[in-house]
Formats: structure tokens, C-alpha cells, sequence
């Protein structure tokens, strides 16, 4: 049995001990100190933004980007419906509902018509939601410009989950970099890691400095403990920033080899009956984060579960597409506008394993399975 071979595990390059090093000789373990500083200017530089804020993960980011666009009980909040329960649980936190929009095929990510439409009839019947988050799936961005100029249309903030799309560019630029403000997770599986933690981007200053301010307790400016507004527990520590800074220098590298996995799969699988891969549009540079097919059992002859246990049964590790957030038993009760397009792409979807540190005889093998499985 050949080693266990995973989905998305995390790569370490030749900087990171270095900078982490750095820290432990500066006794800045706390969760504050100069690396956190330099990751948030490294970072903001390479995304194109003039501010950057390192928190304790994606989640967190939405949660606090949520509160300052002013989002309370009783509000509503626009959602992809196609994505990790992450990008909604936190509009839950604040006690408002959620409202999902269901996936274009072309990009799998929100519908920009669909959005439009919404907006445009709920701006008729006077009850606009707070805020829209966009969510850029997989490494591919959403078609940004049709949403942002709605959004901006009707005066809706809009935030973008770039958790999964570091390293991607929508019409050159990078995604998150938008709207109001982005948010990038740094999760193990994501294509560069603190172990944990995430980022806020924003041009708005005013908005990055109250994000930190509350992700440390929101402690006043006071000699003695003075807090004037409830805070958390959400700064990411200094550790694991210098982690993060081995990891940017890194960045390109591991794009360029998401691409040719990618890449790999696709050439060699891409006429296969029933399998179609996940698109790139004209608009789109994806980072291919994971590298994401849909079978059609009708033309396959397989199903997609059964694909996934006869890669488990070789060790290998692949996983449905998101099950989309309007299906799941938490949010049935939940408004939906479409979700059809999710709905498949879920029944469909897979993920194959996508980890930058993967030989060629790991995708030589995972490429031999999918064929005898399909029958090829």
C-alpha cells in the first residue's frame, strides 16, 4: 500500500524556521510583536491593498467585518450558497438570517444575475440586506464587477471570502481587494498555512484599526484594564505570523504548481465520458487551490461516491465538493434564490488531491485509479 496521499496538506519552505526563529530570540510569543507587523505590510503589498489585520482565522475575520458594517439581530445578509458553513455561521453570531444565492456554472461561484435581480426586487419592496459576502471558490474569483456595481448600486457593503483564493487575480487584480474589505484563511489545508489564522485587506483604515481593536479585547488606550465595547480573543499570535511570512515568499511557487497539477489531471482525464472539470472564465486566473472535477453517473457509469471509495481504498484521500449551505439541516429554514446550479454541483463535485508537495508518480497514480474506475 503506497503512502497515504492527502488532499491538501501543508508545505513548509526554507524560511519559515528562520523567521520563526527570529521570534523565539526576540521572546515576542505573545500574541502581538514585530511579526505580525511585517506579515500584515508583506501581505496588504502583495494583495494590493494599502492595510492588512492578522487574526486567528477566516471565521473570525467575517465575524468582526460583519460587525463593523453594522449587521444586528433581526438583519439580513446575502450569501453564496455553494460554500464552507464558515462564510455563513458568523452572520448567525450577530443574530441575523443569512439569504443564499444560488452558483453560476460558468465560474461555480455566486450567480451575478441572480444577485442583480435580487437586489433590485428587494430595493422595490424597501428591505435591502446589510451586507453581501462573496464567496471565491476553490481558487477561482467570483465575476466581481457586476456584483460590486450593484452592491455600490444600492449602497450594500460588500465583503469577499478570498479564504480559498490567495494567489488568484480577477481581471489582474486580487480578489478580496474589492468591496468594503476581503478576508483570506490560513488554515492547514489552505495553499499557504500559519496552522491557523487568517487576514482582513482593506484600503479603509479606519475600518482595519477597529478590527484589530476588537480582536485584542478591545482594550482601551489606559495604563489599567479599560474596555468600553465588548472585544475577543482573535489576534493571530506572532509565531505563527512568522510562519506565515516564510510562507508569502512562497506564494508563487506553490500557484504554479496548483496550476500544473491541474494541469496534469486535466490533460490526462478531461475526455473521460462524464467528467467535466471545473472552469476557468476569460475573467479569471485561478489558483487552482484544489483541483475540482463533477461525473455524470449517466455518462460514466460510476458515481462520484464511488470514485471517492475507490481512491480511499488506495490510500488516498478526496472529498465532495461543498454540500451547499441551503441544504444543510442548519440552514433549511433558510431563504434560497435558486440553487439548483449548487445543488448538482454538490451531487457531482469532487476534489482531488491537490498538495504542491505531490510527486509525479502520487498524480501518476491517483490519474490510474480515476481510469479503471471509469472505465477507461
Amino acid at each position: 500500500m503506497n503512502e497515504r496521499i492527502f488532499l491538501s496538506p501543508p508545505h513548509m519552505g526554507d524560511l519559515e524556521q528562520e523567521f520563526v526563529n527570529e521570534a523565539f530570540a526576540s521572546n515576542f510569543i505573545a500574541p502581538v510583536g514585530p511579526q505580525i507587523n511585517a506579515f500584515e505590510e508583506e501581505f496588504a503589498a502583495l494583495v494590493g491593498t494599502k492595510y492588512a489585520a492578522a487574526v486567528s482565522s477566516g471565521t473570525a475575520a467575517l465575524h468582526l467585518l460583519l460587525r463593523y458594517a453594522g449587521v444586528t439581530a433581526g438583519d439580513e445578509v446575502i450569501c453564496s450558497t455553494f460554500t464552507f458553513v464558515a462564510s455563513a455561521n458568523p452572520i448567525r453570531y450577530l443574530g441575523a438570517s443569512p439569504v443564499f444565492i444560488d452558483s453560476d456554472a460558468k465560474s461555480w461561484n455566486m450567480d451575478p444575475r441572480l444577485l442583480v435581480a435580487e437586489l433590485d426586487k428587494r430595493h422595490r419592496e424597501g428591505r435591502l440586506p446589510k451586507v453581501v459576502v462573496l464567496v471565491h471558490l476553490y481558487g477561482q474569483p467570483a465575476d466581481i464587477d457586476p456584483i460590486k456595481q450593484a452592491c455600490d448600486k444600492y449602497n450594500v457593503a460588500l465583503l469577499e471570502d478570498a479564504a480559498e483564493a490567495l494567489g488568484s487575480q480577477y481581471k489582474g487584480q486580487a480578489p478580496g481587494t474589492f468591496g468594503l474589505a476581503g478576508f483570506f484563511s490560513f488554515n492547514g489545508n489552505k495553499i499557504i498555512t500559519t496552522s491557523g489564522g487568517g487576514m482582513v485587506v482593506s484600503d479603509d483604515e479606519e475600518l482595519i484599526q477597529k478590527v484589530k481593536f476588537w480582536a485584542t479585547q478591545a482594550k482601551n488606550d489606559a495604563v489599567h484594564y479599560e474596555h468600553t465595547e465588548i472585544g475577543y480573543n482573535y489576534r493571530l499570535s506572532n509565531v505563527l505570523a512568522a510562519i506565515g511570512r516564510g510562507q508569502l515568499k512562497v506564494l508563487p511557487d506553490r500557484v504554479r504548481e496548483k496550476r500544473r497539477i491541474f494541469s496534469h489531471y486535466h490533460s490526462a482525464l478531461k475526455d473521460l465520458p462524464g467528467v467535466s472539470f471545473m472552469p476557468e472564465p476569460d475573467f479569471a486566473h485561478s489558483s487552482r487551490w484544489l483541483t475540482c472535477l463533477t461525473v455524470d453517473q449517466e455518462q460514466a457509469g460510476v458515481d462520484r461516491d464511488a470514485l471517492i471509495r475507490i481512491l480511499e481504498k488506495n490510500n488516498i484521500e478526496s472529498r465532495p465538493t461543498w454540500k451547499p449551505m441551503h441544504l444543510q439541516p442548519l440552514y433549511r429554514d433558510c431563504e434560497v434564490i435558486g440553487g439548483e446550479v449548487a445543488a448538482k454541483l454538490f451531487q457531482q463535485g469532487i476534489c482531488l488531491p491537490s498538495g504542491t508537495a505531490m510527486s509525479n508518480n502520487d498524480l501518476c497514480l491517483i490519474v490510474d485509479i480515476i481510469k479503471k474506475c471509469l472505465g477507461a
